[in-house]
């Protein structure tokens, strides 16, 4: 005859099991993490921009690669970035460590002379953005005031 105690302990086991498995429900892994596919450009004078490319975060780490699309969707301006970052509270700090970029003047943006730049960890330009991460949208708010969107890959409309 048993005395019950085994059962309470398989229950509190099994009770345990699941508030650990709801947990980390709640807690999913970071929703900025993984690769996003580029979509729009969104100047804060008012000018709007097809963009092709895409974004990778990685834990701590950023690389971005897009292209600045004209009305008949040519290639006018490009621009390959990456670094690291540090989550804030509504966004992140961007750390340039590398820049390479050329464009052709476009409704709201100047002619950009090819520029490549390296720059050492301690000395690297920042970039505080705010981050929106809705569904499989990701907007990235930058201090200019402009703004670019992007759809997580693999959840393409």
């Amino acid at each position: 005859m048993s005395t019950g105690i085994p059962v309470r302990a398989t229950l509190l086991a099994f009770l345990l099991s699941l508030a650990a498995a709801s947990v980390a429900e709640a807690q999913p892994a970071d929703a900025l993490e993984g690769v996003w596919t580029a979509d729009r450009y969104l100047l804060a004078e008012g000018s709007e921009h097809e963009v092709r490319g895409q974004i990778f975060f990685t834990r701590g780490h950023w690389q971005v690669l897009f292209f600045v699309m004209d009305e008949s969707g040519v290639a006018q301006r490009g621009s390959g970035e990456g670094g690291t970052y540090q989550r804030t509270a509504d966004g992140v700090v961007f750390s340039h460590l590398f820049h390479l970029s050329i464009g052709d003047p476009m409704p709201g943006l100047a002619a950009a002379p090819l520029r490549m730049v390296v720059q050492a960890p301690d000395g690297a330009p920042l970039e505080p953005t705010r981050v929106d991460v809705e569904g499989a949208t990701l907007t990235l708010h930058f201090p200019s005031g402009n703004r670019m969107t992007f759809t997580k890959a693999g959840e393409l409309p």
